[in-house]
């Protein structure tokens, strides 16, 4: 068997929002207590009536360097530590209860760290009424004459309230004192409480004056408390000592027949969607005092507890809810509209928060450590809700808001979704040992105040004719008055009134019949019964008469109230078009004062820019004129140096071709010196190949030149010539190096390099050996030489040192000026292609190879200069 599927129900949509509704930031406002004593320190200083800045104290700087500055926060306004509690009230919460009266929410919470004064400015002391107190008594001030009668309005346990019948009320209100038969004590029955005596003086006393007398009110007060994130009703009955409740060890009750432990209530939602603690006992009062004893008998179940920094601490959220019940009157203006759906309720609630906390200065242990990690905890998800909140007004995003977090948040929800009005008070101690907790609660309040709130709409006005209350009661008065003149009291019912009239008939005659033959007795009763019935027929048509001009004078009445009623619809219709005419030119009047903030605005960053671009102009011109002016001078001082660089050319083209004249010609001497040389060779070799021939021929011995032959080869061969016209080559032997002088050297040596054992060796003293030039070695010296090795053409390995200058160039780097040159050159004086075998002629070629190699000494220096 199949079951037949059920659907589920749908969840009934929220009241959809207007997309264009008006909001409103959330109202903060500062409050700073006076500090305990003289000698303390202050770190808050009042500027202005909406600043104040906050200075590091200065042991603080001291530890810190002074990273503390002094900071300013800005609210919409800030009470000293002067201000009254009255004026307190009249700035924050009047405008609340005049919002209440006129059927709109508001949500009032205190904010601050431990010992700052919030319980004070909520509750007061006696003289010295706080906000809650003073809200009581302007309320009940207001609405007192049109209060409902007791149980006319209940509660549905719903967050509702239902409309009772008179009879119903009436049954409650005996039921009630039945159930009270046993009178109070003297003292709660005659005076006030001596907590809340003298809180307000009559001189301090204020109403409202705007309040609706066509309507009937009722007020209801509830006060729970949030402790460790738990929900508890304190004003539930219960039969336990809620200050002194007795534990036995192991946290079990003394008397269990005596305490019973409270138990904690949960959230709600209504059909309205707006959260509400199911189970909370509602009270309805009827006067400020009836309301004060409600509250004080919750205050003394409330949690506090002595820590550190605090005598009387906190130790949870308090919140007592005011709530207004509305009705308007029937037609008539007698009795209350019995239609549920006219039923306006509204609500105000004071929420006391317990104060932030650190642990490390209020040393809690156990239960109060518990406590305060519960109270930080969930005021720190009240400021997370507020930044989610924040963030998505101002940036557009759409991020859920985590109020299920925390029973406090969760609980004042639709007080942010634009339920109502919101105010904030910020309580500060001034000491400075609050400082850093009191900068973050300044940073909470000033990011608080960016928070928008939708702005609550009115609620509809009732159709019926407004008066009707007056109206009823004048009436009433006019129709006491004419039965007074009518001669009798103004109640028909009265008996009095009956034997009046008995009375003003005449007095029946004696009707006793003794004989009968009497013909006085019947006559007599006859005349005067006759007399009577005149009378009655005289006042019957009196009272015909008389309901005649009354029924006439209410018709009249009542076409005058229908020609009034047309008379008001016809100008409540004006009126309204009126309004709407108004809302639109303010609204056209808003719309055009913010195009023209818009327009300002961009005019003055268009300004600023046209000021900056201007500015940027004449510096661009005052650069461009110096500019030219520089590029003027060094057109001249490039035309001078042209003309002064072709006159140093010039001179400097002649003296290098006059070098180079002279080095040709020079090169020139030089080669026609080699040339003879190798003639001479040539020649030699041609002789002792002649001779080896010729001795090959004979065996006759070759006469050795003599002494004058080789004198007169020798002035022959010194009349070429020579590669050195100026002075024959000077060899001193103890000539040293011009690299050893005291300069900074880099010797460059190549890895490829041989090494020579040579006698003769270039030392250079303050000299850096790399084998690969750098910039960094460079840097440090101002001398700089090669070791090149090559062979000579005469196949001997032949060393050159390559000299030069070291300096810096523009770029920042090193570069080498190449200026001398020295050779080292080793000869083996027995080459093998020196040896003769002939004995005869090995003497004369040794001479002749001696004398060819005069010039070159056999490990010699030759210095030569570069161009």
């Amino acid at each position: 068997m199949q079951r037949s599927g059920k659907g589920k129900t749908p969840r009934r949509p929220g009241p959809k929002k207007a997309a264009n509704i008006d909001k409103d930031p959330v109202g903060v406002y500062c409050r700073i207590r006076p500090l305990g004593g003289e000698d303390e320190e202050c770190c808050v200083e009042m500027i202005s009536s909406s600043t104040i800045q906050l200075h590091a104290p200065d042991g603080l700087k001291a530890n810190r360097n002074g990273e503390y500055k002094e900071t300013q926060y800005s609210f919409k306004k800030v009470f000293g530590i002067n201000t009254s509690q009255i004026e307190l009230f009249e700035d924050i919460a009047k405008p609340l209860v005049e919002d209440l009266i006129h059927c709109k929410n508001g949500l009032l919470f205190t904010y601050g760290v431990t010992g700052s004064g919030k319980t004070f400015t909520m509750t007061g002391s006696p003289g010295e009424g706080g906000l809650l107190p003073r809200s009581l008594d302007m309320l009940f001030n207001s609405i007192g004459p049109f209060q409902a009668k007791r149980f006319v309005f209940k509660p549905d346990d719903k967050n509702g309230l239902e409309i009772q019948s008179q009879v119903d009320a009436l049954l409650e209100r005996q039921k009630r004192d039945s159930q009270q038969s046993v009178p109070k004590t003297p003292s709660s029955r005659q005076k006030a409480d001596p907590e809340f005596a003298d809180m307000i003086s009559s001189e301090e006393a204020c109403k409202s004056e705007s309040v609706d007398d066509d309507c009937c009110y009722s007020v209801f007060v509830s006060y729970i408390e949030i402790y460790n994130n738990y929900i508890y009703d304190l004003l539930e009955e219960a039969p336990y000592d809620p200050i002194r409740p007795k534990w036995l060890g192991g946290g079990t009750p003394a008397r269990s027949n005596e305490f019973v432990p409270p138990q904690s209530k949960i959230l709600r939602e209504d059909q309205n969607h707006n959260m509400y603690v199911a189970g909370c006992t509602e009270v309805e009062v009827k006067s400020t005092e009836e309301a004060f004893e409600v509250f004080w008998k919750g205050q003394k179940k409330r949690r506090i507890a002595n820590t550190q920094l605090n005598r009387e601490s906190s130790r949870s959220h308090s919140v007592f809810t005011v709530k207004l019940a509305q009705a308007p009157l029937d037609a008539d203006g007698d009795h209350i509209l019995q239609d549920k759906n006219q039923v306006n309720v509204s609500q105000l609630c004071l929420v006391d928060l317990a104060g932030s906390e650190r642990t490390s200065r209020t040393r809690a242990e156990g239960s109060r450590l518990r406590e305060a990690g519960n109270i930080n905890q969930s005021l720190m998800t009240l400021r997370t809700c507020i930044e989610v909140l924040r963030e998505n007004q101002m940036c557009g995003t759409n991020k859920m808001v985590p109020y299920r977090d925390s029973k406090v948040t969760h609980l004042f929800k639709n007080y942010f979704d634009g339920e109502g009005k919101v105010r904030m008070i910020v309580c500060v101690n001034p000491k400075a040992d609050d400082y850093e907790e009191t900068m973050l609660v300044m940073r909470f309040a000033e990011m608080t105040q960016e928070v928008e709130v939708a702005r609550p709409v009115d609620r509809p006005i009732c159709g019926l004719a407004a008066g009707r209350r007056y109206r009823n009661q004048a009436f009433k008065d006019e129709l006491s008055r004419r039965l007074e003149e009518r001669g009798g009291p103004s109640n028909g019912d009265d008996p009095a009134l009956m034997n009046q009239l008995i009375e003003s008939l005449p007095a029946l005659p004696g009707s006793e019949l003794v004989d009968p033959a009497d013909d006085q007795t019947l006559p007599r009763l006859i005349e005067v019964l006759e007399r009577r019935h005149r009378v009655r027929q005289m006042m019957a048509e009196q009272f015909n008469k008389t309901a005649t001009s009354l029924k006439s004078m209410l018709q009249q009445f009542d076409s005058q109230h229908n020609a009034k009623d047309t008379f008001l619809h016809e100008q409540q219709s004006k009126l309204n078009e009126k309004d709407k005419l108004i809302l639109n030119q303010r609204s056209e009047i808003e719309r055009l004062e913010k195009k023209s903030k818009t327009l300002e605005y961009k005019i003055d960053i268009l300004q600023k820019t046209t000021d900056m671009y201007e500015q940027d102009k004449r510096s661009l011109q005052q650069e461009l004129e110096t500019r030219e002016q520089r590029l003027q001078r060094e057109l001249s001082e490039r035309r001078r140096m042209e003309q002064r660089m072709q006159g140093v050319v010039t001179d400097t083209r002649l003296k290098w071709e006059k070098e180079c004249e002279r080095r040709v010609n020079a090169k020139q001497l030089e080669m026609q010196n080699k040339l003879w040389v190798k003639d001479e060779k040539l020649k030699q070799l041609k002789a002792i190949v002649t001779e080896s021939s010729s001795n090959s021929s004979g065996p006759e011995k070759p006469e050795r030149p003599s002494r004058e032959r080789d004198r007169n080869a020798a002035q022959k061969r010194s009349a070429s010539p020579s590669p050195h016209p100026t002075a024959p080559p000077v060899h001193p032997r103890h000539r040293r190096s011009q690299s050893a002088g005291g300069e900074k050297w880099v010797d460059h040596k190549p890895a490829s390099n041989l090494d020579l054992d040579t006698v003769l060796q270039p030392i250079i003293p303050n000299a850096i050996k790399v084998s690969t030039p750098n910039e960094k070695a460079l840097s440090k010296c101002h001398k700089y030489v090669l070791r090149h090795q090559e062979l000579a053409s005469d196949g001997e390995l032949e060393t050159k040192l390559i000299k030069g200058n070291v300096f810096k160039t523009r770029g920042g780097g090193q570069a080498v000026q190449f200026t001398d040159i020295e050779t080292l050159k080793q000869e083996c004086p027995t080459g093998p292609s020196r040896k003769r075998r002939s004995g005869s002629a090995e003497g004369a070629a040794q001479m002749d190879d001696i004398e060819n190699r005069v010039p070159v000494s056999s490990t010699s220096y030759q210095k030569r200069r570069k161009p």
